[in-house]
């Protein structure tokens, strides 16, 4: 029998209603769910080893947590890979999590290291799929979204399904993980399909989209910026429409996820219909967890505090980590309860994949401290500070933003990287935009002048050590060839806005061998 989508409406408005009922405060929430998380755990090598035993004796929130921040040591990838996580990847059993791991999700590897193995457990699938069941319950605060956009299509626009068995586990991208144990029910409504969805290669699952795509009616998307753009761009030229809502007129909304929307907006509006409603919901989605995502129109993220994730913050700071964004040894840890609004932090998640106290890179701040409210600003390891400057990828974004805007171009990549000098340091810039004649100096000045307004650190270093600001505008297509080359096509995968380390050697290879620096 179809399910009308009036029905489903009236189904999500009842369902959210009733999810608010139930709210405990955010702070009571992650108490249960640490204590949910050390006595699930308390058996497993990791538990046995750490005694949560003794940390659950503590009865109130306050010493639990101390006691578990005391026992428990925090980790990064390097440290739980080496000490727990290759056992459970060799097919031992109750090491950071009861039972055998049978998923590993491979990360996007938009750092200097290869991509990581990170354990997805049973109890994780059914984490993200609780929580994404929660955030289409909440589209019903998207009140513009008519109801018959219900029962229409939903893409998933992600990695393959087709995950590589590697003796008694599998591996692949998180999103080729999840989407391959999407719920039946919602069968009807997936798309590509499982068939395409298994396709390994980019290019080939992209054209397949492209062929099938009139004979879908598609309402929601969901998927990385530059992917779905590319899509959109692709099935607008290849069918010769005006836009995209040619093709999908019922299309009202993109869930997106793991980069600023900001530089991709303005291409984004020349391929939608500018009549019609169209709603950019952000998600919060990594390899680690389903850690925020929107709620309601014209709001920050929402932290899931209930979804199988302990959060502790570490302030972003000179004293809490050094230049190369490594955590220093004494830096001090905050819960939910003790953090403050608009400073950076440095995010540590423990898991119902067995991670635990774990620094997983990424900084965000509050705008609502008492709602867990938040926005990503950033990685702890990308951002540029050679001599003081600390400018942040959110820094990065605002400036390139207002770029687009005063130059009126399309600006869809960007990078920047740090350099020496004979007197001091440099940044070099490079803009992916398909705009004609622009003059690199200019751009250069224009960038120095809006992150001067955004940065005070920065306007301090200009006057002193970093002497030079370099400027390279390139087609956007060097970007993706670059990633291509790299095989960082489609999935999760983004182009680094800070180049360090390997990518910033291979990215400058790439450029040379172009003849393009």
């Amino acid at each position: 029998m179809k399910i009308s989508g009036i029905a489903i409406k009236s189904g999500l408005k009842i369902a959210n209603i009733v999810k608010s009922t139930r709210i405990r405060s955010i702070q009571k929430q992650q108490e249960i769910v640490l204590r949910r998380l050390l006595k699930k755990a308390s058996d497993t090598e990791f538990g046995s080893y750490y005694n949560f035993r003794k940390i659950l004796k503590n009865k109130s929130g306050k010493e639990l947590r101390q006691s578990f921040s005391k026992l428990v040591p925090v980790h990064n990838y390097e440290s739980m890979y080496q000490n727990w996580w290759f056992k459970s990847r060799e097919g031992k059993a109750n090491i950071t999590w009861p039972g055998k791991t049978k998923y590993f999700a491979l990360s996007s590897g938009t750092s200097d290291a290869s991509s990581k193995a990170i354990p997805v457990t049973k109890a994780m699938i059914k984490s993200i799929h609780k929580t994404s069941i929660n955030q289409i319950i909440s589209l019903a605060n998207f009140t513009e979204i008519p109801a018959e956009s219900y029962s229409k299509g939903y893409l998933l626009f992600g990695g393959s399904t087709e995950l590589n068995h590697c003796d008694n586990h599998f591996e692949g991208d998180l999103s080729g993980i999840t989407s391959g144990k999407v719920p039946f029910w919602f069968e009807t409504f997936y798309k590509p399909g499982k068939k395409i969805s298994r396709e390994k290669n980019w290019e080939t699952k992209l054209s397949k989209i492209v062929e099938q795509a009139p004979t879908w009616d598609i309402s929601f998307v969901a998927g990385v910026p530059a992917w779905i753009l590319l899509l959109f761009e692709r099935i607008v030229k290849h069918y010769n429409v005006k836009d995209i809502h040619e093709i999908w007129p019922n299309l009202i909304s993109f869930g997106w996820g793991g980069v600023s929307i900001e530089p991709y907006l303005e291409s984004f509006k020349k391929i939608l219909n500018p009549e019609k409603p169209f709603y950019f919901i952000e998600t919060y989605l990594a390899s680690e967890g389903f850690i925020a995502y929107q709620t309601h129109p014209n709001e920050s993220l929402r932290l899931v505090t209930n979804g199988g994730i302990y959060f502790e913050f570490v302030e972003f700071n000179d004293d809490n980590f050094n230049n190369e964004g490594e955590m220093n040894s004494k830096a001090k840890v905050l819960s939910l309860s003790e953090i403050k609004e608009n400073k950076d932090y440095a995010l540590l998640l423990s898991t119902c994949s067995g991670a635990w106290r774990y620094l997983i890179g990424d900084t965000i701040k509050f705008n609502n401290a008492n709602e867990g409210l938040i926005q990503i600003t950033g990685r702890t390891k990308h951002f540029l500070s050679v001599c003081g400057e600390h400018l942040s990828v959110d820094n990065m974004n605002q400036a390139i933003k207002l770029l687009a805007k005063e130059k009126q171009i399309e600006i869809n990549e960007f990078a920047v990287m740090s350099f020496k000098t004979e007197k001091g340091f440099g940044h070099h810039w490079f803009i992916g935009t398909d705009a004609k004649d622009l003059d690199g100096s200019e751009i250069g000045n224009k960038i120095d002048e809006f992150l001067k307004i955004l940065n005070d650190d920065y306007v301090v270093e200009r006057a002193h050590a970093l002497s030079n600001l370099k400027v390279s505008v390139l087609e956007t297509a060097y970007f993706y060839d670059w990633m291509k080359e790299n095989n960082k096509m489609g999935g999760q995968h983004k182009f680094p806005r800070v180049l360090k380390g390997t990518s910033k050697e291979s990215w400058v290879k790439f450029l040379q061998s172009n003849q393009k620096l």
